[in-house]
């Protein structure tokens, strides 16, 4: 019996799928942060900047931008901070301008983060720049790790901004305003973006564009809830019509 050992071709075996190392998942991670933190370094030097211009001292704004790390609701805090507001009514506030942060978790991929100490850290720091980059199409196959340090960056951006912003705010004349008004402009930007990623779905901005108008008019005290409250009803009644229309098709 002939027992000469054949050769095996390596070739004919699948190939493993290459594991990303740490260095190039960073690398990745930054590259993705980069251009959302190029819009953050001027929003956040503008935010810097308000906080020495309202009386308060320079470290509160990086402080701010650590522990809160809230965005709008930071730009809020500053006027109910220098108006000595009572905490239950900061607290109020916080709640109802980043309540939108629970729609967010129906589709952010917090899955994906392993660890319960990283996990805590993706949900604390889940923004809305956060959420449109991980929830993306290209963004389906990134691992948590690469997840974790995207919003880590994007922590930073927002932290050093401020900080710097807070430092160089003294040398900017009193006699400038419409600082506040950079947050209005990048969220105008960033709805620009996601009506061009809409494909031709006229209908989805158009729900938006209308909910934030009713909401306006009849709860302007409560808007963005309202906005959101309505908009979500909308678009849940546009699923269901859709739905009904291919059953009876």
């Amino acid at each position: 019996m002939d027992i000469t050992p054949v050769a095996i071709d390596d070739r004919s075996r699948p190939t493993p799928a290459p594991v990303p190392s740490t260095r190039s998942e960073a690398h990745a991670a930054l590259k993705d942060s980069a251009g959302v933190g190029l819009g953050f370094l001027p929003l956040g030097l503008a935010f810097g900047a308000l906080v020495t211009q309202s009386g308060l001292d320079w470290w509160w704004a990086g402080l701010s931008a650590a522990l809160v790390f809230g965005g709008s609701f930071e730009f809020l805090l500053i006027g109910m901070v220098t108006a000595s507001a009572p905490l239950a009514a900061i607290a109020v506030s916080a709640l109802l301008v980043n309540l939108r942060h629970v729609f967010y978790t129906l589709s952010f991929p917090l899955h994906r983060v392993s660890g319960r100490l990283g996990k805590a850290y993706s949900t604390y720091a889940m923004c809305d720049e956060a959420y449109a980059l991980t929830t993306g199409e290209q963004a389906r196959t990134w691992p948590g790790r690469r997840i974790l340090r995207l919003q880590f960056f994007l922590h930073l951006y927002w932290a050093g901004s401020s900080t710097a912003g807070a430092l160089l705010g003294s040398l900017i004349p009193d006699s400038v305003t419409g600082l506040d008004f950079a947050l209005t402009a990048l969220f105008t930007v960033l709805a620009l973006d996601a009506v061009r990623d809409l494909r031709g779905d006229v209908p989805t901005p158009v729900l938006a564009a209308l909910s934030a108008l009713a909401a306006r008019l009849l709860f302007p005290g409560q808007m963005l809830l309202a906005a959101f409250t309505l908009f979500t009803a909308a678009l849940l009644a546009r699923h269901l019509t859709t739905s009904l229309k291919h059953r009876h098709a």
